[in-house]
């Protein structure tokens, strides 16, 4: 096990064709009112009352404490341009405003990052041609520890999640098309690779040299794992042995040839998920069996920009499941969609300009107040407000400077 203290500096504010895309263009409550005053005998009239009500409503707002949260940011640290490490920030979650505040160093290439249910772990890909994952203990005062690295057994590892019970952390290796398996110890530290599983069949996709592994995530109910490979335009499910940590195969699932399957996100029903297809330009809805694990994808959908591929990237769901949100890389914009028919159904509302360029991840705050996107081509972070009536954005602050952002991480 590679053991590295990292360190924390301050600061003031995949390798192929992952790389070459990112490159293509450039060098990226309201407060409550008092019940007694409502009761109160013989009281103003109800205008009066309704009006004093709303502006007691929104004083309350205004005063209510501010939370600070924390940001941390994927980059590419192996790239002209990009950065030293996992960049650490702070925001403000009535307002949105990121506040620099280092750089945890000794992680290379932390291209997507990934928290521990307890919130004390964080994890990092390595995304170099020998794969790696990285754990790092979290520290309220902002001293992180670098706790080690894994071998993924694989090229250019692109995404990971930690299995909902704390126990297993799994990574997809992009380059070498396959998912692997490591446990997590007590102290959120990571143990050897108990499994990896090479996406050998369907054969590769139109333009493919072969499979690769692009996300892999657990079923809401726990019971399955997905696994999305750009590469074979298939969508594998697995169940996890929580014991041995290993996967089974149990079914997969084929998107048409040349659709290039990237990020998979499910409705909190659990019945339906979405999928954004980085090549064709589409997003799919897929009925889900959480019996079976298995996955059937609908017809493709438009992202609503337009002619030529814009390269949808990553799409997120809302808590209630009533709005979806996508991100387009070549078209530097939020596809923003109506959830309808207990998730069955998306409709295109309407594309929201992002702010910056290449937007790579997209990222909910804890409360869902706010949407982060993490910009790659423009090394810049942009915030919006989510209106949770209409789902509509509206971008808060100038973005964020942040050297190749390719991940934002809110906790």
């Amino acid at each position: 096990m590679n053991n590295g203290a990292g360190s924390v500096e301050a600061s003031g504010n995949g390798l192929g064709r992952r790389r070459f895309l990112g490159a293509l263009a450039g060098a990226a409550a309201v407060g409550a009112v008092s019940s007694a005053s409502a009761c109160a005998s013989p009281g103003p009239p109800d205008g009066e009352r309704a009006a004093r009500a709303r502006q007691d409503s929104a004083s309350s707002a205004a005063h209510r404490p501010r939370r600070q949260g924390q940001l941390f940011l994927g980059t590419y640290t192996s790239q002209e341009g990009g950065g030293s490490g996992i960049g650490l920030a702070t925001y403000d979650d009535a307002s949105g405003r990121i506040t620099g505040t280092g750089t945890l160093t000794g992680v290379p290439d932390p291209s997507y990052l990934a928290p521990h249910p307890s919130g004390r772990t964080l994890y990092a890909v390595d995304e170099r041609e020998k794969g790696g994952v990285t754990a790092v203990a979290l520290s309220s005062s902002g001293e992180h520890e670098v706790l080690g690295t894994r071998d993924t057994g694989g090229a250019a590892p692109c995404h990971l999640s930690v299995h909902p019970g704390g126990r297993w952390l799994l990574s997809a290796n992009y380059g070498s098309g396959s998912v692997a398996v490591h446990p997590v110890d007590a102290s959120g530290a990571l143990g050897e690779r108990t499994d990896l599983v090479t996406h050998s069949a369907p054969p590769p996709g139109p333009g493919q040299s072969g499979p690769h592994a692009h996300q892999i995530i657990t079923s809401p109910d726990g019971r399955h794992v997905l696994a999305v490979d750009l590469g074979n335009d298939t969508v594998y499910t697995y169940r996890l042995d929580e014991k041995a940590g290993k996967l089974k195969q149990v079914s997969y699932a084929g998107l048409r040839p040349g659709a290039g399957p990237r990020h998979l996100t499910f409705h909190p029903s659990g019945r339906h998920a979405y999928l954004a297809n980085e090549l064709d330009n589409t997003v799919v809805v897929c009925a889900y069996d959480p019996g079976t694990g298995r996955l059937t994808p609908g017809e493709p959908q438009s992202t609503g920009t337009g002619e030529g591929t814009s390269y949808p990237a990553q799409i997120v769901v809302t808590r209630e499941g009533r709005f979806a949100f996508l991100a387009n890389r070549g078209h530097n914009s939020i596809t923003r969609y109506a959830i309808e028919d207990d998730g069955a159904r998306l409709r295109l509302l309407d594309t929201v300009d992002v702010g910056g360029d290449f937007p790579r991840q997209l990222a909910f705050s804890p409360s869902q107040e706010l949407l982060f996107t993490a910009n790659q081509k423009s090394s810049s972070v942009s915030v919006f407000r989510v209106d949770r009536r209409s789902g509509g954005l509206t971008l808060v602050d100038e973005p964020f400077a942040a050297p190749i952002a390719v991940c934002a991480l809110p906790l």
